[in-house]
Order: structure tokens, then sequence, then C-alpha cells
């Protein structure tokens, strides 16, 4: 079996290490998994199909006529060539809106070829007007046809016009084109709100599958001078993880929570912050991507924090039971998926308040008390090798 996935990146950020993973392992059994992305990379296994013209131009188009996913020709050109030249069996899409795919005719040589075909949603662009998430502001226009879209100026920015009716009804179009289409969702919300849209009711397959972490990598560690390192010696760590830290992803909560701290406490945020004058009690440290920095991190925590309210997975959360640590997240989207009692917090409100009661909580009972309940829940949910293979299942099963 050869399968080809087509993503933004390869090896880098969440997604293309997933990609890299996947890849690795088909191969590992005796398939054949090459992947095509928008960015270079030394890597034999991905094929660049972009440039970075293309891409800017794609984005500049994109904001003048408010269409996401209309242009880059030359680069959906190359990735149909590179499918016409390498025939594989299966094609999985993930990121397709980085300024690198013409959708259309994507769609459009996809179906007319009758390749199987299998999508992961990794956030909601896949099957809305153009908005990577809407839980926030309660939309729920994607389940009929989006119009007068509230997040105009936000996601996939249009300066001037709402063309969400016209792309909404395009991807429906093409889902609907398609034969032989699988769609994974990474969560068990995201998975239900697909099997709410009209996009797919022709799916063979709508299933979730999680995204999985290497418990190999992600696992307790000694922290011999981690605590040091980050000035917390004999402090208790509130960590949070994200790659860019946004009040979208919890930073006002982040810096009211300092007001709660007591002495002996520190905020630890891993992830690049806006510019502002931190409390002296909360530590920025820049966004890692060297993957035992960021599991020492972990290990060194007392307990995470995930406040974000838009959620298809949560990767960071996954990775921080794996290494035994205790989560405090909210209600909304994925995330209590991911945290049950004995692992951390749910929280019903996400006030100031609450949450500083919830951190009490956790390091008054101490880590030690949460830690094997939180490494038991990531091996029965988040194990690289169970997933990997309910992957290749999957593709199998559309093939049949």
């Amino acid at each position: 079996m050869k399968v080809l996935q087509v993503n933004a990146v390869y090896d880098g950020r969440s997604t293309g290490r997933t990609c890299r993973e996947l890849a690795h392992y088909l191969q590992s059994q005796g398939d054949e998994c090459i992947v095509a992305s928008s960015e270079p990379t030394d890597s034999l296994e991905a094929y660049c199909i972009s440039s970075v013209w293309e891409c800017n131009l794609h984005a500049f188009f994109s904001r003048v006529t408010g269409l996401q996913g209309y242009f880059s020709y030359f680069s959906t050109e190359n990735l149909l060539r590179y499918i016409q030249k390498e025939k594989p069996d299966v094609v999985h899409l993930r990121n397709l809106h980085a300024n690198y795919i013409n959708i259309n005719k994507l769609f459009k040589y996809l179906a007319e070829n009758d390749i199987p075909t299998v999508v992961t949603l990794h956030d909601c662009w896949v099957y809305t007007g153009k908005c990577t998430h809407y839980s926030a502001i309660g939309c729920d226009k994607w389940k009929t046809g989006c119009f007068d879209c509230p997040k105009l100026r936000e996601d996939n920015v249009s300066w001037f016009f709402d063309r969400t009716p016209k792309m909404w009804a395009d991807k429906k179009d093409g889902w609907l084109s398609i034969p032989r289409l699988a769609v994974i969702g990474v969560s068990d919300w995201i998975t239900n709100e697909a099997k709410k849209s009209p996009m797919f009711v022709n799916a063979k397959i709508i299933q979730r599958i999680y995204n999985w972490i290497d418990l190999e990598v992600f696992k307790p560690v000694d922290i011999t001078g981690v605590k040091e390192k980050l000035g917390c010696e004999d402090k208790k760590i509130i960590l949070g993880v994200a790659n860019g830290f946004s009040n979208k992803k919890g930073f006002d909560k982040f810096l009211a929570l300092a007001e709660y701290l007591k002495e002996d406490e520190r905020i630890v945020l891993i992830g690049n912050i806006p510019e502002v004058q931190l409390p002296r009690n909360v530590i920025s440290v820049p966004a890692t991507y060297d993957v035992n920095e960021l599991v020492s991190f972990y290990n060194a925590a007392d307990v995470m924090l995930q406040l974000s309210e838009q959620e298809t997975f949560g990767k960071v959360v996954a990775e921080a039971l794996a290494c035994g640590t205790p989560v405090i997240t909210n209600k909304y989207t994925a995330n209590p998926e991911l945290v049950n009692n004995a692992c951390g917090v749910v929280l019903e409100q996400i006030t100031s308040e609450k949450i500083a009661q919830a951190v009490e909580q956790v390091l008054s009972n101490g880590r030690a008390s949460y830690s094997d309940s939180c490494i038991r829940f990531a091996q029965e949910n988040f194990s690289s090798v169970k997933n990997l293979e309910t992957h290749t299942k999957l593709y199998r099963d559309l093939l049949i």
C-alpha cells in the first residue's frame, strides 16, 4: 500500500511531526508513505510542491478577494503531477489552508480519478466557509451554509469581502464529489461536529483517531537542574505551553492567576508571548522545538494549565499527562476528553478565582498523587503504536 500525505509542513510543528511519524510507521510495516508539503525539507520522504513567492501571493490575493484556497496554480499543478507520477493508493489530506493549494483543482482531480481520500480535521476549516474555530462565538452557520461571517477579520483574514457563501458551497460540492472519502477527527468533539456537516454525508468512514504521542519520549525523566535553569529552585511550577500565547490561548487568564499565587509558586510559560511587562512570578521561556527539553519542562511542572476554549485536541495536554503531570483545563470543545478526575481538574467556569482554587487543590494533593493515573490514561488513549495501527486499518477499509 502506498500513501501520500499532503500537509503545509513536514516534521516541523505538530502536524508536521504527525506526518513524519506516520510515514516512518508505515514504512516500518512494509508499506510506502510519501509527503507533499509547502515548505522545503531535507527529507527524501517529502516533496516540496510550493514556493515562498507563490504562498505570499496566495496570502495577498486571499485577503483582497476574500477567497482562501483559490490560488497557488503552479503549486497545485506540481502536486497533481506528483500524484500522477507516484500513483498512491490513498491520498491523506491534512492542513490545506496555508496558502499553497487550489482546493477546487485538487477536489476535481481526486474525484475524476476516483482516488481514495482521507482528510484529518486538525481544526474546523475543512467544513466551514473560512474559520478554523467557531465555538467561542456560538456560530453554527456552517451546518447549513455560511454567510455574514462574524470572523471576517480573524483566522484567514478578508480585508473587504465576505466570500464565505461561495467557499462553503464549493467545499461541500468538492467533498461530496469524492467517491471514496474517509474523515478522521482528532477528538470525539470534532468528529461529532463533522457528522453534523452536510459536506460529509457521503463519506464512507467518519472516525475519531486521537493524535498520538511517542511514549518512549514523553515519559517521566530525571529533572536535576531543570528547576534551577528556570529560576524556580524550591518553587512549585504552574506550566503553560503553546507555540504562541494570546488571549485565545488563555494568556490574560495566566496573568490574572499570578495575583493569587503564593510566594513559593511560579507560572512558567513555554512559548512566544505578547510584549508586555510580566508579573515577577511569571517566567517566560521562548518556544522550543527540542523535544527532550520540552519533556524536561513537563516533568519539572507540578501542574499544567490548558486554558484555551477552542481546542480540537490539545497535544500538549497529552504530552504532559504522559510525563505524569496533572492538568487543569475547561469544559469546552475537546478539552474535557483529555483529562479525567484522576488526572486533574475540568473547570465548569474559568474565572480567575475558580482557576486559582483548582491550582491550589492540585498543588495541595501533590503531583505524585496524580502521576500514575496520568501516565496510564495517556498510555490507554494516546499511544503512537495503537493509533498508528488504527490509521493503517482505516486505509485498508477505504480501499475495499
